[in-house]
Parts: structure tokens; sequence; C-alpha cells
């Protein structure tokens, strides 16, 4: 048979088969939908919309078909739809029976059939006597049913055999692969057309059977019988029969019944303690297990199972799936799934839209309660874990309690921040839903008590150290706490300049301590808290006079030096630095260690990027600034943290020489992303919440520096512990002399950290010496009165060092052009002083101004020489006084105490010569 033949019996087969739907369309079809009286009429309207489609499209094919096969001279099997267009009619058939098997579920054919409306009385007889051709013996809704699905089958048969015919005729082998792959298609096509067909079937009988209440209850237009125990005997121990459907498990006991949806439902393997021919079942709120009779009982439940479940978890049944070799869907372990709890516990009443594994919630979700309470984020094993959000209703208003938290087995563990509904917000850890370790607290003005604390938290409580800050009385406690009172030693700074340090109990002073009044008088004894001197005291006034008595009750006001009195005092003490306050009480590695804790808790954990986030803070510019949102907050949020940024101990270790190591430590420092940059930024939060604003107080200048010092120590041993678990992880051997590194360390980390303390730092060091410096500033101002040749005529400087000696000028120019030209570039340099903030770098600039000087001098005297301090002196001096800076005295203090201590020689030299102009410029008194 030829090509031409097999298309010809095409041509006719499909002529044939158009006039009997054309039949059936008006002799069936049109009557069922004219009726107006169908339950579920809108299924027949979709299977009728399904039939015209069906229709329509081979009538489209058979006229493209017979016009090409009537005009065309080089006909082929390209040309033939059934080849190249299998795909087309494969979908206009699924999509029929589908709905085909959906009327047969809801039994719409009974219901026609019983149909008392007048338009269906008038087309009974012909509908009969056409139903009587397909099944003469059969009733009228078994006709409906065999009409509207057996003249398709049959359609189908003869498509196969005319690719039979048309494979046969061929002799080209890829068009013998095309019909083959056609022949294929329609042969899955048909199998799944069955396997519709019977469900439905199936499905129908047992609506039929099991009544009403089931039935109301438990049918669904989508709804299809899989497997029923009475078919293949399975039992639970308190079931009387077991429905699998494609979406849902039922087990049936008298009465009643309980479903169970198959999007989560998890089959585990059987055990010793249930036997080998049982199925043991996983639901979110129930676990079970199901008795087969035998092994073969239970594969095939278990493999009915499966499969139903992996075709509810894609939302589709086994279609053939064009080009993908039909592939049965797979249980997955993890999935995605809505359910309400109700049993009894922690979720009843709330909802879990979100990821599950083994009938827990695990990985990302959501959980939400009728009352407006939600948690969006992490859980496992059934609990929340790793990052999440919580928002919890208030009773007496519309707000909310939102908690953005780390957790561990349900309970907060780890870094949160909690916006709490009356504006008071909480940065901190958390352990066991109770704050404790490190902690900040803060209530705006808007909540009527603004208040901040920074410091420790143990159980729910602020305990340990910790600073208070009263906004609405303008004060500052820094001290210890216990169970959220004031306990143990403290310092309390106030707005006006008044501080004081006393012991506290239970939140009442207690014991003597040392009151500082804003005039510089100092009172040691007992005082009130209206700082009124209560018994025996010591009281020290300005000019260093000395006041030991007996007070009642009296306040600072109206005391006087009565005359005649001969006071024991020395007045140098006007001159000496001001007292210094909780260098002993707070040792400064006691200060902040849980703070610290945390950071070495994170490299006990291995440095990985969860513990990371857990143990130091949320940081920003990754995929994780999603979080702040819960709508994407149990959605993927896109690549994970580790692939946005390079492994930093990848990067330690292959920054290991000086210059490199320096250069990495500084952007290491400066980035939020890093774990010392993170440390450094906490630490810079709670040396703020300590010295600045009210905090800028003298009598904390030790406090502070010491503590900066102590926080270069604390990065140098986390880079360590950092560097050792690179190391370790990365299986490298340890570098060598590590005890030499940890004493460099401190010296290495100062210079780099500096810059983030230096304004507060160099605040407190400003008022620690304002006096000085104002003392110091009115000798600028006597000396700046004085042209060059006066003031270093006034300096006993030698007349053969001035830098005059080959100027021939008259006396109107001399001044302007001398002064512009006497050591100019020396008193231009030391004024960069102040514009750096590294003491090793003032210190370079100090020594950059002597050689200045002492180049001029070489020039001067057309030989190298080195200054004597006599004549050393008295220059500086000139060129101190020139270059006029104004906070000279805090300077000089700060590079003193931040120098590297291992740093003399000349530099120490030079500042102690800085010292003894700065000292000498402050005892001029001009008239």
């Amino acid at each position: 048979m030829s090509i031409a033949d097999v298309v010809s019996s095409l041509l006719r087969t499909e002529e044939t088969f158009s006039a009997h739907l054309a039949r059936i369309n008006t002799v069936v079809l049109k009557p069922l939908l004219e009726t107006g009286s169908l339950e579920n009429v809108k299924f027949l309207l979709m299977l009728n919309n399904h039939f015209q489609a069906i229709w329509h499209l081979m009538e489209e094919k058979y006229r493209k078909l017979k016009e090409t096969y009537s005009t065309s001279e080089s006909f082929g099997v390209p040309d033939i739809y059934l080849v190249r267009e299998a795909d087309s009619f494969l979908n206009a058939y699924v999509q029929y029976f589908f709905t085909f098997g959906t009327c047969v579920v809801l039994q719409n054919f009974e219901h026609a059939s019983r149909s008392k409306s007048d338009v269906w009385k008038l087309h009974k007889p012909a509908l009969q006597e056409f139903l009587a051709d397909f099944s003469p013996d059969s009733c009228l809704s078994i006709g409906l049913y065999t009409v509207l699905q057996k003249p398709f089958r049959d359609h189908l048969q003869r498509y196969s055999c005319v690719l039979t015919k048309l494979k046969t005729a061929t002799d080209q082998i890829l068009e013998r692969e095309d019909i083959a792959d056609a022949s294929e298609k329609f042969a899955k096509l048909r199998s799944y057309i069955s396997q519709i067909v019977d469900e439905a079937g199936s499905t129908a009988a047992l609506w039929k059977s099991v009544g009403t209440k089931f039935t109301d209850i438990l049918c669904t237009p989508e709804r299809r019988l899989l497997e029923d125990s009475e078919s293949i005997p399975i039992l639970s121990g308190r079931t009387d029969r077991v429905l699998l459907f494609n979406d849902a498990l039922v087990l049936i006991q008298g009465n009643n019944f309980q479903s169970f949806d198959l999007k989560l439902l998890w089959v585990e393997p059987a055990s010793s303690k249930t036997g080998n021919h049982t199925l043991n079942l996983v639901t979110p709120e129930e676990n079970f297990f199901l008795l087969a009779k035998g092994p073969e009982a239970r594969a095939v439940w278990q493999w009915k199972i499966h499969r139903a479940v992996g075709q509810a978890l894609a939302d589709k049944r086994d279609l053939p799936m064009w080009g993908d070799e039909g592939k049965s869907f797979v249980s997955q372990l993890c999935r995605f799934a809505t359910f309400a709890f109700r049993a009894e516990g922690r979720f009843k009443g709330a909802t879990y839209e979100g990821d599950w594994r083994l009938g827990k919630p695990h990985s990302k979700g959501k959980l939400t309660w009728a009352n407006g309470q939600n948690f969006a984020g992490d859980f496992k094993n059934g609990l929340e874990n790793g990052f999440g959000i919580c928002l919890i209703p208030q009773e007496s208003s519309d707000r909310y309690d939102c908690y953005k938290c780390h957790w561990r087995d349900g309970k907060m563990n780890g870094y949160g921040i909690c916006e709490y509904g009356n504006e008071t917000v909480y940065k901190g850890y958390f352990k066991d839903n109770m704050r404790e370790g490190f902690g900040v607290l803060d209530s705006p003005l808007s909540t009527g008590h603004p208040f901040k604390y920074t410091g420790h938290w143990a159980k729910d409580k602020r305990t340990g150290y910790g600073v208070w800050d009263d906004k609405e009385r303008g004060e500052r406690y820094i001290g210890m706490w216990e169970n959220d009172q004031r306990h143990g030693p403290g310092i309390v700074v106030m707005q006006s300049g008044v501080c004081y340090q006393r012991t506290f109990h239970l939140d009442k002073m207690v014991g003597s301590g040392l009151l500082l009044l804003e005039d510089d008088t100092v009172y040691e004894g007992n005082f009130t808290n209206d700082f009124k001197f209560v018994g025996k005291g010591k009281l020290t006034f300005p000019n260093g006079f000395v006041l030991e008595e007996t007070f009642a009750n009296k306040s600072k006001e109206g005391l006087q030096i009565p005359e005649g009195w001969n006071p024991s005092g020395d007045p140098q003490l006007v001159t000496k630095s001001p007292i210094q306050l909780g260098q002993e009480e707070f040792p400064v590695e006691k200060r902040w260690e849980d703070l610290c804790d945390q950071f070495l808790a994170f490299v006990r954990a291995g440095g990985q990027a969860e513990a990371e986030e857990s143990f130091m803070g949320f940081h920003v510019q990754t995929s994780r600034e999603l979080r702040k949102s819960q709508e994407n907050l149990f959605c993927d949020g896109g690549p994970t943290e580790t692939s946005e940024k390079t492994d930093f101990r990848e990067e330690l270790i292959k920054h290991q020489e000086p210059e490199a190591r320096l250069s990495y430590l500084q952007q290491a420092l400066g980035s939020s992303l890093h774990p010392l940059g993170k440390l450094l930024k906490t630490l810079i939060l709670v040396f703020q919440s300590t010295y600045s604003g009210i905090g800028a107080n003298k009598h904390l200048l030790r406090m502070a520096q010491e503590e900066v010092k102590h926080y270069a120590k604390k990065i140098w041993e986390f880079y360590q512990s950092l560097l050792q678990l690179a190391f370790n992880v990365k299986s490298f051997k340890s570098p060598q002399n590590t005890e030499k590194r940890d004493v460099e360390g401190a010296s290495v980390i100062l210079p780099l950290i500096l810059p983030y303390f230096y304004p507060d730092l160099l605040m407190l060091y400003m008022v620690a010496h304002e006096k000085q410096d104002e003392v110091y500033c009115q000798g600028i101002i006597s000396l700046s009165r004085f042209s060059d040749t006066k003031l270093l005529e006034y300096l006993d400087v030698q007349k053969d060092l001035w830098p005059m000696k080959d100027l021939t000028l008259t006396s109107n120019q001399r001044w302007s052009l001398v002064k512009d030209h006497c050591f100019l570039s020396a008193t231009e340099c030391l004024q960069k002083l102040i514009a750096t903030m590294d003491p090793q770098e003032k210190l370079d600039i100090l020594q950059k101004t002597y050689e200045e000087i002492e180049g001029t001098i070489n020039q001067l005297l057309g030989k190298e020489c080195n200054l004597p301090m006599d004549d050393l002196l008295p220059l500086l001096t000139y060129v101190v006084t020139r270059a006029s800076i104004q906070h000279l005295g805090a300077e000089i203090h700060l590079i003193r105490d931040l120098m590297d201590p291992t740093n003399g020689g000349k530099h120490d030299f030079l500042l102690t010569a800085l010292e003894s102009c700065y000292q000498l410029i402050q005892e001029i008194r001009l008239p």
C-alpha cells in the first residue's frame, strides 16, 4: 500500500467520523444542554466545549489534508497531520475525557435520564433510537455513557491502524522514526483514556455504595478513587475501610471518617515493632500504620500511595507527558503545603504555609493565628529554628510586638531585634525566649519615659555591667545591675557636669561615696539624692583647701571658709589632673565580657554563616535583606549568603605577610560583613553609649582611654582565633611565633581602630585639659602680639640662629616678609598635628617639624649641626606659638597615653620637648 492509499483511507475515515460527530451533537448533546434542569450542568457545558474542540480540530486538519492531497504532486509523510501535529490531538482528547470522567463521577448521565423536562421528553424518543445502535439492551444513562466515549476510543484505534499502514508505506528512516513516535503517543493516549474511564467508574460506584453522608462531604468533581481496601485488603487498628484517592487518604470507621491530605502524608519504612507487612504513615498531627495481609498487598499499597502523593505534590496526574517518556512523579521527602493545626499544642489554631519534612514544618514557612499573631521564618523538625519574624498583637490596642530574632528549638536564641508596641526597641541577645547577654533597650520620647540601657542581661533582667541613660532627667548611670536594679558600684554623670561614684543596693545608694561638683569641688562622704552632705565627710575646694567635719544635711550652697580659719591644703592641687573614676571598681576586662563571649561563641561554632548571623547580629546588603519583609521571608530569597561574599577564612590565610595583613585588617574592620568589622561596630556602640553626650566627662577619661586599648587587644585576640580556625578548617599548619605576634597585636590594631573612637575620645581629653588649654591659649594670644624678631628675642633664641642674616630689607618691608619666611615650613608642618588621628602619625609630624627647624638652621649656618636642648626648646616654642594649635594639651596627652610604649628614643625626646614648650607658654605672664 502506498502513502497515497493510506491518505485516501484516512480521509474517508475522517469524513465518516465527522458525520457521526454531527449526529451525536444534534441528537445527544443539544438535548442534554437544553433541558435546563440538570445538576452540575457546568460540567456538561465543559464536555460540550471539548467535544466541539475535537470536532473543529479534525475538520480543520481534514480540509487542509484533502486540499494538499488533491493539488500537490510531491505529497509525503510530513504533510500528514497525525505525524506532524500529534500533540494537538492528544491535548484535545485529554481535556475531553477528563471532563467526561467528572460527569461520570457526578452521575450527570443518570440525572439526565431521570429528567422530567418537557424539552427532554420531546427529544427522548429520537435519542433512544440513536442510542440503541450502541447499546440495544441498556438503559438511557448507559447509552449516554457509551455514545459519549466509545466513538472517540474507536476512532483513536483507527488512527493507530492508519499510522501502522503508513509506516510500512515508506522506506525513509527518518520518516519511519517520526511515525513510530506518533504511534507511541497515540498508544499512551488510549492507555490514559482507559485509566480515566476506569477510575471514574470505580469512583462513581463508591459514592453509590457509601451513602449520602460520606458522599456529600467527600465527593468532589476532581476526586478519583485509586485503591480500596475492599479490593486489596489492608487495615488499620481503628478502621473498617481504607480509601486512597488522588488527593487524600480516608479512613472509615462506622459512621465516622478521617481524611488526610496526600500533600502532607509520608510513608516511613517498616520497623521491627510494627512488622514487615505494615505501612507507617506520618501526618502533621498524627502517626499511624496500615497492616496488609501479605507482602504483595503491602507493596501494591505502598507503590500506589507513593505515586498518588507525588502526583498530588505536582498538582497533576500521570498524563502522557509528550517528549518526557510519561514519567511518574516522585513522593518527595521535603515539600511545600498548607495545614491548619487543630490538636493541642503550641501551634493549635494556627495555619502553617511553607516547607515540610516528615510531617513537621522544616526550612521556610509562615504560621498565622486568627488573632493576628504570626511567625515567618526558618523551621527545623517542627520548631522555629534559624531566623524568624514574629508578630504578637497587644490585647489593649491595635499595635503589635515585633520580634526579629534567631530561634533554636522553638525559642529565641541568639541575636534579635524586638520592636515593642509601645515603640521601645531591644537589640541584643536572647536565650530561651529571654534577654540574655549583651543588649540595648531604647525607649524614645514618645513613650513618656525615655531611656536607653546598654549592657548585660540575665533571664530577661538587667544584670551585670551596663549603662543607663535617663533622657528625661539628663543623667547617665554607669555601673553594676542586678535583677533590673542598680546594685553594686556605680557612677552617675549629670548633664550639668556633676558626677558621683557610690555603691548601690537594690537601686538605693548606701555607704559613702565621691561627689564631684561642676566647679571642681570634691566631696568624700555620705550624701543624699539632692546632693546634701550627711555625716562625717571631707570637702576639697578648687583652690586645694580641705574641710573635714560632720555635716548635718547641708548642701554645698552657702558653705564659706570661716575668717581666720587656717585650713590644711595644697595649693598645687589646682594644677593636678582631674580625679578619675571607675578604673578599680570596673576592671576593663570585665566591662563587656558578655559581648566578647558572643563573638568567641561564633568561633567555637566553626565560623559558619548561620552562626555568624545568630551570634553577631543582622548585616545588610545581602539577600538576607529580604527578611525585613514577612511576605518574602518564608520564600526562597535568592542565592545563599556564602555565594555573595568571599570566604573570610581563605582571605585570612592569604594575607599573612605584614603589609598584606595590615591592608586586610583595615578592610575587614571597615566592613559590616566581616566578623572583625561586626565586633568593632559593636564596640563603637558601647563606647559611644558610655562616653558620648552626657558621658563626655573629664572624670571618665582614664576609663575611656584604657577601654580603647582593651578593644585593640580583644580584636587582636579575635583575629588570632579566626586565623587559627581558618588553619584548622583548611587543614593548614599554624604559623609559628604566635606569642610574639600577641605582643605586637595591640600596637597593630590600635592605629586601625582609633579613628572610629577618636572624636569622642578627643572630646574627653579636651574636657579634661580644658583649664590648662585655656591658660595656654592666653599665653599664645599674648605672644602673638610680638613680631618675629621680638618673639625670638623674648624666647632667648641665639641671634645667630635667627633666619634673617642675609635679608637686606627696609624697616617697612621687614615686618611682613620676615614673618612670612621665619620657620614657616616648620610651623605649617606642626599645624598638621590636628589633621591626623594616629598617635604614631602625630609623632612623625613632630619629628618632621624638628627636621624642618634643623634644616632651616643648617641652611642659615651653612653646615649641619645637632641642636642641643637649650637651643631646640626656644626654637620649638617659637614654632608652637606661631602654629597656634588650640587644644595642644589634649593632643599631647592623647599622644602620650596611646602611643606605642615601645616607641621611645627620638620620638619620646621630641614629645617631652613639646610638653616643655606647652608648659612654658602656660607660665608666660606678660604685662
